[in-house]
């Protein structure tokens, strides 16, 4: 996997990668997108619209997101906040029927080492 912030990085519909969130500020590097790098071993990648249904999964599995945690900078996520998910979780969400809508415009094409692509777009929102 390359660092793909040197160069203009692609979403996995081949176009150029759309931000994901800057309000609340995501992506494993906080550019509000969902690049990644070598760095990014949990490989954040997948830009989701977190749902009511997917914060109380992830939190039932170990990762609170709705919960602030100041001494990070992290406010919290509600409902509705676009985030980028690690491609690993949101296959567990997928297997376990709480995955979250996929901005496909805004993940990047490194998902597709994990993920299909028509698992993708059957949750997207933002296919027309």
């Amino acid at each position: 996997m390359k660092d793909r912030r040197a160069e203009q990085a692609l979403n996995v519909l081949g176009e150029p990668l759309a931000p994901c969130s800057l309000d609340p500020l995501t992506g494993f590097y906080r550019d509000g997108c969902c690049n990644t790098g070598y760095d990014d071993t949990g490989i954040h990648t997948v830009c989701v619209r977190v749902s009511a249904k997917f914060l109380a999964f992830s939190k039932q599995r170990g990762n609170d997101l709705s919960t602030p945690a100041p001494q990070f900078g992290f406010e919290g996520l509600k409902p509705g906040d676009q985030w980028c998910l690690c491609a690993g979780r949101w296959k567990e969400a997928l297997d376990a029927g709480a995955a979250p809508p996929v901005v496909l415009a805004a993940t990047h094409e490194e998902t597709l080492a994990i993920l299909p692509l028509a698992d993708l777009k059957r949750h997207a929102v933002d296919l027309s």
